[in-house]
């Protein structure tokens, strides 16, 4: 059996806490502005995210090390996967926000606000629901299949 070289051997990864904190920090903050009404605020959240993700992709990667090119010492260069995906992450949130770019912009056109409206359909269908009606489109006369249905009447009858 062979055993690696204690070179090749990587010690226990020591992830900095400063940037974990910084990860931290900016997801929170972009996930609470990502979960407000007016679209900037939601593009302003994506780019925290954005940036928290590849700062945590930094944090992921371990320790710094030589460019990864052959014949180097395996335990000298750094891994360039993290760096690829950094990459991605940044292509990713620059193409987020660039839609929700056009997409504010279009809506300061059309309503001169960047607030996102009320779906008008959304309250057509909320206002039998909060006045206890049943729909237009239930229909009594269909076998229910779900299990709580059965599990209610006791004797699978709907």
């Amino acid at each position: 059996m062979t055993t690696l070289a204690p070179a090749l051997i990587e010690p226990t990864l020591q992830p900095n806490m400063t940037l974990v904190l910084v990860t931290v920090g900016l997801v929170a903050a972009g996930t609470a502005l990502a979960l407000d009404r007016s679209l900037v605020r939601v593009l302003l959240g994506m780019v925290l995210i954005g940036n928290g993700i590849a700062v945590l992709y930094l944090v992921i990667s371990g320790r710094a090390g030589r460019a990864p090119f052959v014949g180097e010492d395996p335990a000298a260069i750094s891994d360039p996967l993290p760096q690829a995906m950094v990459l991605t992450a940044i292509v990713i949130s620059l193409a987020t926000i660039g839609f929700l770019l056009a997409l504010s912009y279009r809506l300061w056109q059309i309503s001169g606000t960047d607030d996102v409206p009320d779906d008008a359909e959304d309250a057509r269908i909320q206002r039998p629901a909060l006045e206890d009606q049943t729909s237009s489109t239930y229909d009594p006369s269909e076998a229910s299949t779900t299990t709580s249905d059965e599990l209610a009447h006791g004797d699978g009858s709907p």
